[in-house]
């Protein structure tokens, strides 16, 4: 199972990339395994603020519907528009063209909370 070292995560399963004050978010792989294979990504929170532990939208497999839940405060900027088109790439990319959303950090200190690739692999293997 794949969990990149220089990533941040959450106990819902998403992923973190920090890049000054933007944020990049998608699903683990360890989620999308979870999952099976995805066939909508659902972003409606484009240009809104959205608070932490808050759904941003919702990823849809073939058997579920799964709420995505925001890791970090900030504005929605960006979402991954090819996902429209190829929500596999969630599957089969997760860390890389599969990624959900751009956010503006509102508060970089929340950064500190969230889980390091250890801490989340002891949060999948129980």
């Amino acid at each position: 199972m794949n969990i990149p070292s220089e990533l941040k995560y959450t106990k819902d399963h998403e992923w973190v990339k920090i890049e000054g004050d933007v944020a990049t978010i998608g699903i683990t792989d360890f989620a999308q395994g979870e999952l099976g294979d995805i066939v909508y990504v659902d972003v409606d929170t484009l240009d809104e603020t959205v608070e932490i532990e808050e759904v941003f939208g919702s990823v849809e497999a073939v058997k579920t519907v799964s709420d995505l839940f925001m890791p970090l405060t900030g504005e929605v900027i960006e979402f991954n528009e090819t996902l429209e088109d190829e929500p596999e790439l969630v599957n089969s990319d997760p860390y890389g063209a599969g990624w959900m959303i751009k956010v503006k950090l509102s508060d970089a200190s929340q950064v500190e909370d969230l889980l390091s690739a250890e801490g989340y692999q002891e949060i999948i293997q129980g």
